[in-house]
């Protein structure tokens, strides 16, 4: 069993993340690297007496680095959870979006004349609460509980209780034998603040034009399909170059996302972080971060998940090409047994 401590591994990722141009697509999913970790911030647990309350519930985390064979068998069970995962994103997607329309239907049914049914909340605060939420953009409603999940888990891992549970389930490496829940999980998972202040930055920015392009249900199936997407890359990778390195982070999700809106949208300005007044063409910047990572696995740099974020932007421009197409527009099958399901459970 290993160590490491939440606080100087926050400050080091933090260092690194401050020297490298921290830019609106230049985000990193953060891969914690076993071995280099071990040698500056790993240490025997051990009760110590110069950590002051302050930081005593953050400064030590066990970390099971796995004795797991790196062999190829392994990514049986992770490429059927991939699969699985992913339709199932996709099916309840396609429910979701059915209810929606459903509940739109009845609502114009009901009531007529143009006006809008909002049920008043009891109480100042619930009121205030609901006329806000009412008021914000379709994206921002998909990118609130999005960063609100990732907030909650960057606030778990400062909690001496929760960290043994954060470090088996919220970091990914094939090394371990739990496989296939930390693929998910650790899309939502980050240790650095400016880590996760990047990855929000960068899905705030496209949220709207996502949800625009895709609808709502369709860009939450597609977000959660691809972390687990990007896990499996990431899982790849390591088993080929035999390296049992953790990973966490968002960015290989969003980088699915900005590679979709890229090439649906590819004279499309964007601009880097800290540096509005320069800008370029969304079809070039998608090409240029994807040659980047591309150099990023052929040199085996090790601070990104440069996998991660290759499986992400592949997994975007593919369902921009055929996914959109011969997916999401043939899901009427499943509206229908959806709707006779609905029905035979009304008449029951």
């Amino acid at each position: 069993m290993a160590y490491f401590t939440v606080k100087e591994l926050s400050l080091r990722l933090q260092r690194e993340l401050l020297s490298s141009c921290v830019g609106s697509l230049r985000n990193g999913e953060v891969r914690v690297d076993y071995r280099n970790v071990q040698k500056s911030v790993y240490r025997p647990f051990r009760a110590r007496r110069d950590v002051t309350p302050k930081y005593a519930g953050v400064e030590q985390v066990a970390i099971d680095p796995g004795s797991e064979p790196m062999i190829f068998s392994r990514l049986f069970k992770p490429f059927i959870y991939t699969i699985g995962f992913s339709a199932t994103c996709l099916v309840g997607a396609t429910i979701w979006q059915y209810e929606n329309m459903r509940t739109k239907y009845i609502d114009s049914k009901t009531w007529t004349w143009g006006f809008t049914r909002h049920v008043e909340k009891k109480g100042t605060i619930r009121q205030e609460l609901n006329h806000w939420w009412r008021n914000r953009t379709e994206g921002e409603k998909v990118f609130i509980p999005i960063c609100a999940l990732n907030c909650i888990v960057f606030a778990a891992w400062r909690f001496r209780r929760f960290q043994p549970t954060m470090a088996k389930y919220f970091l990914s490496t094939p090394s371990r034998k739990n496989l296939c829940w930390p693929m998910f999980l650790s899309s939502f998972s980050h240790v650095s603040i400016i880590h996760l202040a990047a990855n929000m930055f960068v899905l705030h920015s496209f949220s709207n034009i996502l949800c625009h392009t895709l609808g709502k249900e369709q860009f939450v199936g597609l977000y959660l399909s691809s972390g687990v997407v990007s896990s499996f890359a990431s899982y790849f990778y390591k088993i080929v170059s035999k390296n049992s390195g953790f990973t966490l982070g968002a960015s290989g999700a969003i980088m699915a996302m900005v590679s979709y809106i890229c090439f649906h949208n590819p004279e499309e300005k964007l601009y880097i972080l800290f540096l509005p007044f320069f800008t370029f063409q969304a079809g070039a910047a998608i090409k240029a971060i994807m040659a980047f990572d591309a150099a990023g696995l052929i040199f085996s740099w090790k601070f990104l998940d440069h996998a991660a974020h290759l499986g992400g932007a592949l997994l975007g421009i593919a369902w921009y090409q055929w996914g959109n197409r011969y997916i999401w527009q043939k899901r009427e099958p499943i509206l229908e047994k959806w709707h006779e399901f609905r029905g035979t459970g009304r008449k029951r």
